[in-house]
């Protein structure tokens, strides 16, 4: 039985929207369906992109985390940076191999380009132990020129080599005698990606596929071949045909549909971050058992500890006494029951500036250690301006997950309740803060949350 590889590059779509906490729970998805390669794109924003990659590398254990480089020697460094904390790294090198492609988008001859890509798989195998060479108009190349790109980028130290049908030009059995013709004249293992653009691509995979092929590039939506369709073909026909994948089949549509509602709803610019599709089923009441409780919480993302567990629960039965409980109120149960820490960081006092004609300001004096420190920073509006002036006090940035107000008494005077979750080393933590004034209460949140990180990591 042949393993077939499966590396998903549903976050290396064109012009994509998703928000930067849409990209990881879609990463989250496709670690849980144990797809064996994530690819992101090449690093253009080093604080954000980079910040981006470490957080998926928190907890994408079991799958390869490959980001693009390949356009200059800086992309193969920040794809290097950004994959330091990664259990399995790769470096994808990206470059065209067609006469148009190379003049068109490197400016190089042939010659020149065969040069380029020995020298940046050679970089690139430099910073981490595993290189891809991919072909990006491999279809469209000169097929002795192919070969010897092929050849030149394993010596170099390449150790997976993937050529591409990026215009979608080759009908499937076309394609198929195209890959196998490379592997018998190049001796190296060929991974595929192949354009849907007539919606062959799923035919052309699995045709390359029975030629040979040893990993195919999937997505959910996006212009190549489906991820679901491709696991749903190897799932009902491997047997037969003597081939497998490692991704679990029966989460597979399920995520699927996950990953097809978040990016339905980029699309449409509807915001995904509150409570996602799959915490939205989350109802819970007092006749739920601890284990449905803590199995929730484990859907919201927390990893308690027995102690927290049983503190959790019962503030659980507490408030279900009282009201149904869905995935907010389960938020705030967490926040206010979980991980309850001496206060590192205590808030002195607050003053914010803030109006529809200057830009936001805050400044935070906080306590710790019996000295007070202080910030003041601007920011897009005052709750981020006092998260920003909190964060240059401490000294560290903590990725935001998730932010919540809701009022909990009615009236003018109206208690506001805020939920901050906070992630750190790919564990969240959630800080609950109550008060009149809603500012108050994130600020009181945020504090709450990065007290318990900061007391769990040793820092204080």
């Amino acid at each position: 039985m042949k393993n077939i590889k499966i590396a998903d590059t549903t976050l290396c779509r064109e012009n994509n929207s998703f928000s930067f906490k849409e990209k990881i729970e879609i990463a989250r998805q496709l670690e849980k369906l144990s797809v064996d390669i994530i690819e992101l794109p090449e690093i253009e924003n080093t604080r954000t992109d980079v910040l981006l990659v470490r957080t998926i590398s928190a907890f994408v254990k079991n799958g390869t985390i490959s980001v693009g480089a390949g356009t200059s020697k800086k992309s193969i460094d920040d794809a290097a940076e950004a994959l330091s904390a990664a259990s399995n790294a790769s470096i994808r090198i990206e470059l065209p191999v067609s006469p148009v492609g190379m003049e068109y988008n490197c400016h190089k001859k042939p010659a020149k380009m065969l040069e380029w890509i020995k020298e940046t798989v050679k970089l690139a195998k430099e910073k981490v132990s595993d290189v891809e060479f991919c072909a990006t108009d491999a279809t469209r190349a000169e097929t002795e020129f192919l070969y010897e790109a092929i050849k030149g980028a394993t010596q170099a130290g390449a150790d997976k080599i993937t050529v591409c049908d990026s215009a979608g030009s080759m009908l499937p059995d076309d394609f198929a005698k195209f890959v196998k013709d490379i592997i018998d004249n190049t001796g190296v293992p060929i991974g595929i990606k192949c354009n849907d653009k007539t919606g062959l691509a799923a035919a052309q995979a699995i045709l390359a596929v029975r030629c040979g092929a040893s990993c195919v590039k999937c997505a959910v939506g996006g212009d190549t071949v489906s991820l679901d369709t491709m696991g749903s073909i190897i799932k009902e026909y491997g047997i037969d045909y003597g081939i497998s994948s490692g991704i679990k089949y029966t989460e597979l549509h399920r995520i699927v549909n996950q990953i097809n509602w978040i990016t339905d709803n980029a699309k449409n610019d509807r915001s995904t971050v509150t409570v996602s599709a799959e915490f939205e089923g989350i109802r819970l009441d007092k006749s739920d058992s601890e284990e449905t409780v803590l199995a929730a919480v484990s859907q919201l993302g927390y990893d308690l500890s027995q102690e927290d567990s049983v503190k959790v629960y019962e503030e659980f039965l507490r408030v279900a006494s009282k009201k149904n409980v869905g995935a907010k109120e389960l938020d705030a149960i967490v926040a206010s029951a979980a991980l309850q820490v001496p206060s590192a960081y205590k808030l002195k006092s607050y003053i914010i500036n803030n109006g529809n004609i200057i830009t936001a300001s805050a400044h935070i004096a906080l306590e710790h250690d019996g000295e007070i420190v202080e910030g003041i920073e601007l920011g897009d509006g005052p709750i981020d301006a006092s998260f920003i002036a909190i964060d240059k006090i401490i000294g560290a940035h903590y990725e935001l997950d998730d932010f919540q107000i809701q009022a909990v008494t009615e009236g003018k005077e109206a208690m506001g309740s805020a939920v901050v979750k906070l992630r750190s080393g790919g564990k969240l933590y959630s800080g609950n803060g109550i008060s009149t004034d809603i500012i108050g209460a994130s600020i009181r949140a945020y504090l709450n949350a990065i007290n318990k990180i900061v007391y769990e990591e040793g820092q204080v």
